[in-house]
């Protein structure tokens, strides 16, 4: 039988660098590109520099640097900036990657117009103390009236558990090898966490390797973050539910928040 580790995450950093050599074979087969478009339209409104939160391998911040987007990338795991380097000298494109703490931003204050947070990695915050911290950083850094883009992803609260179930499988993976992921889920109602035990497959038969780790996400309703970034001194621009600009509302696939910094509360 495949054991899947049990200890639950105490910080939403982990697993992320064992993570990083299968994370953009993983998002080519769920979540894609489908949010691109949006950051890449809203960073060339905005103009920049444009700060992404959680810049990982560079889903996002590649396209936005190809549209000649200013862009600086800050993320905690040196082995997911380093698969965004390659992917930027692969594609001739520079951006400015950071490795640092998202709760403690290591920027000038003022410095963005906007500062964009995709794919719910606030959910990866897994205390209100760390998303409070990590909301006045970026309301320290973003400039007055400037925008701070949120994306939550919204099934995670709905996500069934199950155990040992293989939720992807491919002939050739990201190492050139036969892969299979094998996935539980785990909730923990308590502290609103979702847990995703997973194991990593590659090659066959004596020569299979396993890599095994845990990520876990929060739950963050809509409401509760709306609450959240007006403490933190934002007023909500836009709630949307879709990347074309559908209003939101509970029932929608996607929730976007567009905030703005309140240009009279500025955060020293």
């Amino acid at each position: 039988m495949i054991r899947i580790p049990g200890r639950r995450p105490r910080a939403g950093w982990e697993g992320w660098d064992e993570y990083a050599p299968f994370y953009d074979w993983e998002n080519a087969r769920t979540v894609g590109r489908r949010d691109v478009r949006f950051w890449r339209d809203l960073a060339g409104r905005v103009g920049g520099p444009v700060l992404e939160l959680g810049c990982g391998t560079g889903r996002v911040a590649l396209p936005l640097a190809r549209a000649c987007v200013s862009l600086v990338g800050i993320d905690r795991s040196e082995a997911m900036l380093a698969g965004a380097r390659r992917r930027l000298r692969r594609a001739a494109t520079r951006a400015l990657l950071v490795r640092g703490d998202i709760t403690s931003l290591p920027f000038e204050p003022a410095t963005f117009p906007l500062v964009i947070a995709p794919y719910g990695i606030l959910q990866s915050l897994l205390s209100d103390r760390q998303l409070a911290c990590a909301l006045a950083s970026v309301a320290r850094v973003v400039r007055p009236d400037g925008l701070f883009g949120v994306d939550l992803v919204a099934d995670v609260p709905r996500w069934q558990e199950y155990q040992h179930r293989i939720t992807l499988r491919g002939r050739r993976g990201p190492r050139g090898l036969p892969v299979a992921l094998v996935e539980s889920v785990r909730q923990d109602p308590r502290r609103k966490l979702t847990i995703f035990d997973q194991e990593y497959i590659e090659g066959s038969g004596r020569a299979r390797h396993a890599t095994r780790f845990s990520v876990a996400f929060r739950t963050l309703s809509v409401p509760a973050m709306t609450k959240r970034l007006e403490r933190a001194g934002f007023q909500i621009d836009a709630l949307l539910g879709d990347y074309n600009g559908r209003p939101w509302d509970p029932r929608a696939d996607t929730w976007l928040i567009l905030a703005r910094r309140d240009g009279d509360k500025v955060t020293r």
